[in-house]
């Protein structure tokens, strides 16, 4: 097969598979099967949710707000730790400076 045949094929393949599409998107049937099905997967979501609801089960939103939460609190936990090593630290600075202190006043 040369090159003008596999470029003639082509435009009619993509002629034909526009044709397709075309006939697709003004389909009523296709229309109300895809509206349908939209439907179908609202009410079963609903479904779903009461049942996990009944059964006292987070849904995927709730886990995904108690991850968040969980994160902001590990963030805010490890800037506590970060001040109070920095507490830690000036305090055992000024441990050592009163220590100094009382030396150097007992040598006096």
């Amino acid at each position: 097969m040369d090159y003008e045949d596999q470029d003639g094929l082509r435009a009619r393949s993509e002629q034909a598979i526009g044709e397709l599409a075309q006939v697709l998107l003004d389909s009523n049937v296709l229309e109300n099967a895809v509206a349908a099905a939209f439907g179908a997967r609202e009410k079963a979501l609903e479904a779903q949710q009461a049942a996990m609801s009944a059964l006292n089960l987070p849904s995927a939103g709730d886990v995904e707000r108690l991850e968040r939460r969980l994160r902001s609190l590990s963030q805010r936990l490890e800037e506590v730790e970060d001040q109070v090593d920095r507490v830690s630290r000036d305090l055992g600075d000024i441990r050592r400076q009163i220590a100094a202190d009382r030396r150097a006043a007992v040598q006096d």
